[in-house]
């Protein structure tokens, strides 16, 4: 079992930045890869960006260039470096790891999410 705790989410305004950080505990070596995932109001959830256990990065389009994933793996700890954030970057944002394992096989673990609200 992998336990994952969020933080640093809130509310900025447009054009402002966030960073947030999500911490793994439990059964660590069992992780593959971690990511960012977000959901708004009305909308189903969708992927943000995702770091492999060896370090390759993949972002959605609408936030590439403006978000970075990181790692430090020292402290089993993924972050997620937000800036010229939008309006519609508004949502909860939920962190995720996984085993990196094919459709059937595929263990993924969920933080309780943490908000951002993009408001003037």
């Amino acid at each position: 079992q992998v336990h994952l705790v969020e933080s640093g989410g809130g509310l900025v305004q447009p054009g402002g930045s966030l960073t947030l950080s999500c911490a793994a505990s439990g059964n660590i070596f069992s992780i593959n890869a971690m990511g960012w995932y977000r959901q708004a109001p009305g909308k189903q959830r969708e992927l943000v960006a995702t770091i492999t256990r060896g370090g390759t990065t993949n972002y959605a389009d609408s936030v590439n260039g403006r978000f970075t994933i990181s790692r430090d793996s020292t402290r089993n700890t993924v972050y997620l470096q937000m800036n010229s954030l939008k309006p519609e970057d508004t949502a909860n944002y939920y962190c995720n790891a996984n085993n990196g394992m094919g459709p059937g096989r595929r263990i993924d673990y969920w933080g309780q999410g943490t908000q951002v609200t993009v408001s003037s």
